[in-house]
C-alpha cells in the first residue's frame, strides 16, 4: 500500500496490489483526475494522461492559451462556471451573490490509518497497516474557504473512501448550497448503470440502463434514503456479469437526502457525483466554522459484480458495523407483530414465547402497541412509557418472565415520530416538524419530531434509556414509518432552514451513538417501514436491518438478491412469516420460507401455536439447522449465481473462508412439466477439494457422492428433479415456490 507524491510533476499516485488512483495538480493549481482502475506501475510522470487540446468555442482559463479549458479536463472536485459547465461538486453562495469558487492546491498530508468523521458514521481501522489517508488542502484565495479532500486507501482491497470538509477561513459568512462527498470524472461512458430501486414492499430491485448523453440520476428528497432508491450505484462495462468483467461501485454512508448522478458530456466523458442532495440544501458557514460531508466509498472490480459485492461485504461487515454484535452470529428471534398486531395481552405474549422456546427460538420481540395509549396507530407515539392497562407488570415484568423461560427479550420503538394524541405532542406541539401557516401532512396518522433540535433528542433518549436501565432488554427494533414533509424547524432562523434535513439525520445519529455507547450489548436492528432506511449510515449503529415489510419468500428473492449487491448477508433481517402471506396472500411451503430467510439474520413473524404439530416439528428442524450453520450463512463469502430478475430460477451460494464448507440456495418460482435437465455452475470452491453433498433440500440420507470443486464450478451441480420428466413413486415431488438447500462439505478422500 502506497500513497506517493511526485513533487516534480505534481502527481499523486495511490496504489496497492489491486488498484491505482492517480491525480495531478493542474496548471491553474486545481486538482485533476488521471486514472482509476486496475493497479499499474508507479512512475514519476503520468502527464501524458492529461490531454489538452484547443477546441473551438471553448472558454479557457489562461489568456492566450486556447488548450486549457476546465470543460475538457477531468477534475477531482469540479466547480461550475470557471470554464467547467458540468454539474458541480461544490457551490458556495457568497456575500456579494457570487457562486464561483477557485480551490487551489495549498498542501497535503499522508497519515496512517483513518480519522473519524465527527458526528457522522464512517468506515474505520483497528490496527496499523490497514489503511493510509491522504488529505489534500485547497483554498479559495478570494473567500478564504479551505477545502480538504480526504482519500483513504485500504491495504487489502480495491477500496477508496472519500469525503470533503469545508472550513470558512474568511471574514464573512458563506452558504454551502452544494457539497458533494465524491466527484469522479472518467474518460469514457461505455458503461451500464445499475441502481437499487423500488417502493414499499419491493425495495432494492436491480435496474440497469445504458448511459447516454445527459444526466442519469437517482436520489431521495424524503428525509431518509427511501424505499424508492438506495444511495448506491454501479457502473459496469456492457459485458460484465456476476463472475467476470469490470465494475465500479459507489456507495454513500448516509441516511438522509442523497443524490447519485452520472453525467455524460458531449465529448464522451463521464462525471459521477455522490453526496447530500443539493435540492433544498443550504448550510450557513460562519467564519471559523466547518462542514463535513458524509463518506463515500468507491470499489473497483476486474472480476465481475460478485467480486465488487464481496469487497463491500468485507468492508461494511468488519469496518463499518461496530460493537459486540459485529462478528457474532445473530440470535434466532420471533416477533409478535404479524401474530397479534395490536391485539395482545401479557399472558398471550407469554404463550407465544413458550411455544417459541420449545421450538428453539432464542429471542422474543414485542412489537408496536406496548406504550402510552397505543391500542391503534392513531395514538401514543412519543410517550415511551409502558401501558399498564395492557401490560399490568410493565415491560420490566414481562421481560423478567420472558427471560425466566430461557429467552432474551427485545422491544420495538419508533423514536422519531409522534401522534397528535400523545402527551408529548400536547406538551410540546412546536417539537413537530411543520411549516407555519401550511397544512401539515400525516403519514399513517403520525408526524415527524424535529430531531434537528437537541432538546427533542435528549427527551427521547431519556425515555428510552430509562426503560433500558430498568428492564432486561437485549434487542431494540428501531422503526421509522414515514417520510418528512413540510420541512421546517421552529428552532432555526430563516437563513438556516436549508439545514433542517441534514441536522435531522445528525440528530438520529446522535441518539443512536448515545444508546449504543451506554448499552453496548443490546442488539439494534434498524427498520423504516421495512426497507426505507437500509443504508450504510445506519449499519454503522445497527449491524442488521429489516430488509422489507414484505416477508413473502418469493418476493424476498428479489429483495435479498438486490440488497446483496452492496450489503453483507449478516445485515439482512429476514423472517419466516405466516402462510398465506400477510402482504401478498400467497401460500408458499414452510421449507421455502425458511430456505430464503436463512440467508439473513433469520427469525419468525407468526404465532407458532397456530401451526400443526408436523409444522412445529419442521420449525424445530429449521432452527436446529440455522444454529448449526448460521456462522457460514451470515458471514461466509456470498456469490450470486442465477438472478430472479432474469428467469424462473434463483441460485446463490455462501462459502466458508477455508472453502471447506458451502451452502447452495436453489429456488424455483413456478413449477413446470417435462422441463429440461437442470444444472448450475457453482463458484468460490477449492478446485482441488472433493465435496460431498451431505444434506439435500433438508432431507437426510440418500446416496453419498463426491464431486471435485473444479467439476462443480465448470461442469455444474445437477439440480434436475421430478419436473424433468415423469414423476416416479417415492420421488420428491416438485411444486410451485419450490426450493432446495445443498450443503457441501470437503472430504479428504474421493467418494465415487
Amino acid at each position: 500500500m502506497n500513497i506517493v507524491f511526485h513533487e516534480k510533476t505534481g502527481i499523486f499516485h495511490l496504489f496497492n496490489d489491486y488498484v491505482s488512483y492517480i491525480m495531478v495538480i493542474l496548471p491553474n493549481r486545481q486538482m485533476g483526475q488521471l486514472y482509476f482502475g486496475r493497479r499499474i506501475h508507479d512512475r514519476e510522470d503520468f502527464g501524458h494522461l492529461l490531454e489538452l487540446r484547443s477546441r473551438v468555442m471553448s472558454s479557457c482559463v489562461f489568456e492566450g492559451d486556447k488548450s486549457f479549458s476546465l470543460e475538457h479536463v477531468r477534475q477531482e472536485y469540479g466547480v461550475y462556471g470557471t470554464t467547467d459547465y458540468r454539474q458541480p461538486a461544490v457551490e458556495i453562495l457568497q456575500e456579494n451573490g457570487s457562486r464561483l469558487s477557485d480551490f487551489q492546491y495549498e498542501g497535503h498530508a499522508v497519515t496512517p490509518g483513518k480519522p473519524a468523521l465527527e458526528g457522522l458514521p464512517a468506515t474505520y481501522t483497528e490496527s496499523d497497516g490497514e489503511a493510509e489517508t491522504l488529505t489534500i488542502r485547497l483554498r479559495d484565495p478570494l473567500t478564504g474557504v479551505l477545502l480538504c479532500l480526504s482519500y483513504t486507501l485500504f491495504a487489502q482491497d480495491a477500496i477508496l473512501a472519500r469525503s470533503a470538509r469545508l472550513y470558512n477561513g474568511g471574514k464573512a459568512a458563506v452558504h454551502l448550497t452544494t457539497a458533494m462527498s465524491l466527484c469522479m470524472d472518467l474518460p469514457d461512458f461505455n458503461y451500464e448503470m445499475l441502481q437499487l430501486s423500488g417502493a414499499w414492499s419491493r425495495e432494492r430491485h436491480i435496474r440497469c440502463r445504458r448511459l447516454e448523453y445527459g444526466i442519469q440520476s437517482v436520489g431521495s428528497l424524503r428525509g431518509h434514503s427511501s424505499h424508492e432508491h438506495n444511495p448506491f450505484i454501479v457502473l459496469k462495462r456492457p459485458g460484465t456479469d456476476e463472475l467476470q468483467g469490470e465494475a465500479i461501485g459507489f456507495s454513500l454512508i448516509y441516511s438522509g437526502n442523497f443524490l447519485a448522478q452520472a453525467e455524460v458530456d458531449n465529448h464522451d466523458t463521464l462525471r459521477v457525483l455522490l453526496g447530500i442532495h443539493p435540492q433544498g440544501f443550504d448550510w450557513k458557514l460562519e467564519p471559523g466554522e466547518s462542514f463535513q460531508t458524509p463518506e463515500a466509498v468507491m470499489v473497483y472490480s476486474a472480476g465481475g459484480l460478485n467480486a465488487m459485492s464481496q469487497s463491500f461485504h468485507r468492508l461494511y461487515q468488519r469496518r463499518l458495523a461496530r460493537g459486540y454484535w459485529r462478528d457474532r452470529p445473530r440470535p434466532v428471534l420471533i416477533n409478535n407483530w404479524e401474530a397479534t398486531y395490536f391485539d395482545f395481552t401479557h399472558q398471550g405474549l407469554l404463550e407465544i414465547a413458550k411455544k417459541a422456546r420449545d421450538c428453539g427460538v432464542e429471542l422474543f420481540v414485542l412489537d408496536d402497541g406496548w406504550f402510552g395509549q397505543r391500542t391503534n396507530d392513531r395514538a401514543g407515539l412519543g410517550d415511551w412509557v409502558p401501558n399498564l392497562s395492557r401490560l399490568p407488570e410493565g415491560i420490566a415484568g414481562l421481560a423478567e418472565q420472558i427471560e425466566a423461560l430461557g429467552l432474551k427479550f427485545g422491544l420495538w420503538f419508533e423514536p422519531e415520530m409522534v401522534n397528535l394524541d400523545s402527551d408529548l405532542y400536547r406538551g410540546h406541539p412546536d417539537w413537530m416538524i411543520h411549516t407555519p401557516g401550511r397544512t401539515v401532512s400525516h403519514g399513517r396518522y403520525q408526524y415527524v419530531l424535529d430531531f434537528s433540535r437537541k432538546e427533542v433528542v435528549d427527551c427521547i433518549y431519556q425515555m428510552m434509556a430509562k426503560l433500558l436501565r430498568e428492564a432486561k432488554i437485549s434487542y431494540i427494533k428501531w422503526d421509522m414509518n414515514r417520510s418528512i414533509s413540510e420541512c421546517y424547524s421552529a428552532a432555526l432562523p430563516p437563513d438556516r432552514q436549508g439545514e433542517v434535513f441534514h441536522r435531522y439525520i445528525l440528530g438520529v445519529y446522535a441518539l443512536y451513538e448515545r444508546l449504543t455507547t451506554e448499552f453496548p450489548h443490546v442488539l439494534f436492528e434498524s427498520c423504516a417501514s421495512g426497507g426505507a432506511r437500509f443504508d450504510p449510515g445506519i449499519l454503522y449503529y445497527a449491524p442488521q436491518g429489516w430488509a422489507s415489510d414484505d416477508s413473502d419468500a418469493v418476493e424476498r428473492l428479489k429483495i435479498q438478491y438486490g440488497t446483496s449487491l452492496c450489503y453483507p448477508i449478516s445485515s439482512i433481517g429476514s423472517h419466516v412469516s405466516a402462510s398465506p402471506n400477510h402482504q401478498l396472500f400467497r401460500s408458499t411451503p414452510l421449507y421455502t420460507r425458511a430456505n430464503v430467510a436463512c440467508f439473513g439474520t433469520f427469525g419468525y413473524e407468526l404465532d407458532l401455536n397456530r401451526l400443526t404439530e408436523e409444522e412445529q416439528g419442521e420449525v424445530k428442524e429449521q432452527i436446529r439447522f440455522m444454529k448449526q450453520y448460521r456462522k457460514l450463512l451470515q458471514f461466509g463469502t456470498f456469490y450470486r449465481l442465477k438472478s430472479p430478475f432474469e428467469g424462473n430460477i434463483t441460485v446463490w451460494i455462501t462459502v466458508s473462508s477455508d472453502q471447506r464448507e458451502a451452502i447452495v440456495g436453489w429456488y424455483r418460482v413456478l413449477n413446470g412439466v417435462n422441463l429440461p435437465y437442470g444444472r448450475v455452475r457453482l463458484a468460490g470452491l477449492d478446485p482441488d477439494l472433493c465435496y460431498e453433498i451431505v444434506n439435500e433440500a433438508g432431507e437426510r440420507g440418500g446416496k453419498r457422492r463426491g464431486y471435485y470443486g473444479d467439476e462443480l464450478m465448470n461442469v455444474g451441480l445437477i439440480t434436475s428433479d421430478a419436473s424433468s420428466g415423469e414423476s416416479a413413486p417415492g420421488q420428491r415431488h416438485s411444486c410451485d415456490f419450490d426450493s432446495r438447500l445443498f450443503i457441501l462439505k470437503a472430504r479428504t478422500a474421493f467418494i465415487s
